[in-house]
């Protein structure tokens, strides 16, 4: 790495590859990674590993793998610039998270909300790396000395668990981990689902028009817009008792950079019809792209996995260095 890299705050991104990103997902964190290259030192994970606390079916998992890889870089990921990897391609992680695990308290782990949750959500596999799982999330951040975590609401219990036990070892054992911060990058707007937008878009909503995907075709997403929620006033206006309008509202000025007031103004006395294909057509140009990029890289299978092994080897460079000066710390024979 430069000078310049090493000077540089080191950031960790993971993300499951449980299917496509939504339009939600793109406007409020995906399309802001590739400009996070220009600030920081960037590691973006595939977290496989992560997904297993959910039966996943081989063959699926081991293609949205790859397929989650291929957005990230459509996206706007270098991996020049960048480090993308696989979890599962850099021991380490699992490692690091064994020794973690038996520095982690048995009631800090049932105190997560998320177990909780996603214990009620799949009653029928309540499995114990669904409650360590915060331990395995803390090697992935701890293992790479990362500086800052950007995390959502639901993982930012996790993040303050990685800090209490990187806190609680480095006093055991010597300063040895660098303590996470919570990354608060510019997010875009919140995007609701366009059949209930009282609730945030979700790929796990039941009703498929209620998402649009970044793989969705053009027809598909013009055919979701139409059918998005409005109301009989047929005004394009934002405000309070409009939520699907202010919600589509906000996909159109994210994506235009056009103030609601432009909007309001741009589509006075049209009527819902012709706002629905607008919206429509704004996703679809800030799509085409990237659907274009997407399709090529995964074609290329062997350049895909390429950057993936390249992206886990000097992973594995930095996060082994970890493992190894912790083996040594807790008392493990190094030969």
């Amino acid at each position: 790495m430069s000078d310049q890299m090493e000077r540089k705050k080191r950031i960790l991104s993971g993300i499951q590859p449980t299917g496509t990103f939504t339009l939600g997902n793109y406007i409020g964190a995906v399309r802001n990674w590739g400009s996070l290259q220009e600030d920081f030192e960037c590691l973006y994970m595939v977290a496989d590993l992560h997904s297993l606390t959910v039966r996943q079916e081989p063959a699926a998992l081991r293609r949205q793998t790859r397929e989650a890889a291929a957005m990230l870089l459509a996206a706007g990921i270098d991996p020049k610039v960048s480090l993308l990897f696989v979890q599962s391609h850099v021991p380490a992680h699992v490692q690091l998270s064994w020794i973690l695990s038996c520095n982690t308290q048995f009631g800090e782990l049932s105190r997560m909300t998320q177990f909780k949750d996603k214990s009620a959500k799949h009653a029928d596999n309540v499995n114990a790396g669904l409650f360590t799982y915060p331990a395995l999330m803390a090697a992935d951040i701890l293992v790479y000395n990362a500086d800052l975590v950007p995390v959502g609401v639901d993982q930012k219990q996790h993040l303050e668990l990685a800090r209490n036990v990187a806190q609680r070892f480095n006093n055991l054992y010597s300063p040895t981990f660098t303590l996470p911060e919570p990354y608060i990058g510019k997010t875009g707007a919140k995007i609701m689902s366009l059949q209930e937008p009282d609730k945030k878009m979700s790929k796990s909503d039941s009703n498929a028009n209620s998402f649009i995907l970044m793989t969705d075709d053009a027809d598909t997403i013009l055919r979701k817009c139409k059918r998005a929620v409005t109301d009989s006033d047929g005004v394009v206006r934002a405000g309070d008792g409009k939520p699907g309008v202010t919600n589509l509202m906000s996909i159109y000025s994210s994506l235009t950079g056009k103030t609601f007031a432009d909007i309001e103004k741009e589509f006075e006395g049209q009527g819902y019809g012709v706002f629905k294909e607008a919206v429509a057509g704004s996703v679809i140009d800030a799509f085409r792209p990237i659907q274009a990029e997407y399709a090529r890289i995964l074609a290329d299978r062997e350049y895909l996995d390429g950057v993936l092994k390249e992206g886990a080897a000097a992973a594995s460079r930095i996060a082994d260095r970890m493992v190894a000066k912790v083996y040594k710390k807790v008392g493990l024979v190094q030969l």
